[in-house]
């Protein structure tokens, strides 16, 4: 009891400390460590997924209550699909109650859902359901949740590519013209603004081929916590971190002051 009094009124310091004008305005998370967490336990892999949704409605809770616009979380790679068999079907149908469950959630707290990634590659239920859950929300205002499922941003360079080439093809837009903005309205994030922070967590330093254009000047979070571990504090730690550095964009210190 005394040590749950304690971290309770530790989260309320670390939050205490965050500026609300200072909020990034798109917090990606690459959701790590599931697995080695289940195994440290002694469980199975999926005792770990399972945990890591509570995780999940926990930070989506915290983003919600800050204020923070644009939420994206790497729930399933491209790479995704080559584990084992029993695994992936287990994650859909994980994702599938997940969703179920959290529609109320959402409503409540006015959380727009949405998805990027190669959609129609989920099966059929899944997929239903996803569109299903975006339609219901789409009116919603507070926070911009979004899924990258089946989601490989090389994979999705080469797809905004294509999509550029036939319309230069067809004259529909001239070479010289292409830049940024073109490029951005051919991603799946072409509603979304690009990532100020990317948080990984489970000790692994790497991107995974998740949105690397649009972390092009983001503020990289790594923690050793895994992320069935990961709760509103260590989101509060980040984002204090986060506002503590300098972002100068190509600029220097002199310029920005």
């Amino acid at each position: 009891m005394a040590e749950n009094l304690v971290t309770a009124i530790f989260s309320m310091d670390i939050k205490d400390q965050i500026h609300t004008n200072l909020l990034p305005k798109h917090l990606a998370i690459i959701m790590d460590g599931n697995g080695r967490w289940a195994k440290q336990k002694g469980k199975l892999r999926v005792f770990g997924h399972q945990k890591g949704s509570e995780a999940v409605k926990q930070v989506v809770e915290g983003c919600a209550e800050l204020g923070v616009k644009n939420l994206t979380l790497y729930a399933f790679s491209t790479e995704n699909w080559n584990r084992p068999k029993l695994e992936v079907q287990m994650l859909m149908r994980l994702l599938i109650s997940s969703l179920k469950k959290e529609i109320k959630t959402l409503l409540d707290n006015n959380i727009k859902l949405n998805a990027i990634g190669n959609l129609k590659d989920l099966p059929v239920k899944v997929y239903k359901e996803l569109m299903d859950v975006i339609e219901i929300t789409k009116s919603n205002t507070n926070l911009t949740l979004t899924l990258a499922l089946s989601y490989g941003s090389r994979d999705e360079l080469i797809n905004a590519i294509k999509q550029i080439s036939i319309k230069v093809k067809n004259n529909i837009i001239s070479p010289e013209k292409i830049d940024e903005s073109v490029i951005n309205e051919h991603l799946y994030t072409q509603n979304l603004p690009d990532v100020d922070l990317l948080i990984r967590t489970s000790g692994e330093q790497r991107i995974s081929n998740f949105l690397l254009w649009q972390i092009a000047y983001a503020e990289l979070y790594f923690t050793n916590v895994f992320w069935p571990d990961f709760t509103k504090q260590h989101l509060y730690e980040a984002i204090v971190n986060y506002q503590k550095r300098e972002r100068r964009f190509g600029k220097t210190s002199e310029q920005l002051s």
